[in-house]
């Protein structure tokens, strides 16, 4: 199942998202991880086409939807509280996470001593299997501020990659962030999505089975956000679409 965004107004989703497309890096940009995904950097406004395509169906798997929400928050409350009233009692709070200003992706890795960037990648909390890849915790995000921050989100979902990478022996696999390396780095394209998210504001996704990355692209200010890992019911927060 590939991206699918829960909205209400069109108008209000479009003024809001661009796309664009990926790239592999380039040996010279040592910032990253060697064969990095990201984006192509050529934003463009959604079209009649990129919204039919993101619009999620009358009845999408919750664990499957992206939803753009506000979060029930209040300065100076723990935040490792804010899940409790959210329709998971197992949900974990994951910490959080500061994005300078500018940056194109936030995520650095832990397996490079310089903390190299990730670039667009998956999750792996819950360890999923092909065949379970979709039925993964969401995450819920917050953007704490003081700046305005983005979520990317691609538009094709990790089985598919999955098995165009492995067509021989993809039901054995496990979906990982290099399997869309090598679909990009052999020429196959993928669309991504850039959602804006002022302070306060932030979403619900599948971050275990879409690309995804935080961006702070031509911000003047950082911004931390707080993370969120559970099965969060369809429609447990205020939308901002």
């Amino acid at each position: 199942m590939p991206l699918h965004i829960a909205y209400g107004e069109q108008s209000a989703l479009r003024a809001r998202c661009e796309v664009a497309t990926v790239r592999t890096t380039r040996p010279g940009e040592a910032a990253y991880e060697p064969g990095a995904v990201v984006p192509s950097g050529q934003w463009r406004p959604l079209t009649e086409a990129d919204v039919k395509a993101a619009t999620a169906p009358r009845r999408p798997l919750d664990s499957t939807l992206v939803e753009l929400v506000r979060p029930p928050f209040r300065e100076g409350s723990p935040l490792e509280d804010l899940p409790r009233s959210l329709g998971d009692p197992d949900a974990v709070y994951l910490g959080q996470a500061l994005a300078k200003p500018d940056m194109t992706t936030t995520t650095t890795t832990d397996n490079y001593e310089n903390g190299q960037l990730l670039g667009l990648h998956l999750d792996n909390w819950d360890k999923l299997t092909y065949a379970d890849k979709h039925t993964g915790r969401r995450r819920i995000c917050l953007n704490l501020g003081p700046g305005t921050r983005y979520i990317i989100l691609g538009f094709i979902d990790a089985q598919a990659v999955c098995r165009a990478v492995h067509p021989a022996d993809h039901a054995h696999r496990f979906p990982h962030t290099q399997d869309f390396r090598d679909y990009v780095a052999s020429g196959r394209p993928i669309r991504i999505i850039r959602i804006r998210l002022a302070p306060r504001e932030g979403y619900v996704a599948p971050t275990e089975y879409l690309l995804h990355d935080g961006s702070s692209e031509g911000q003047d200010l950082p911004s931390a956000a707080a993370f969120w890992l559970g099965n969060w019911p369809r429609g447990i927060l205020p939308s901002l679409v």
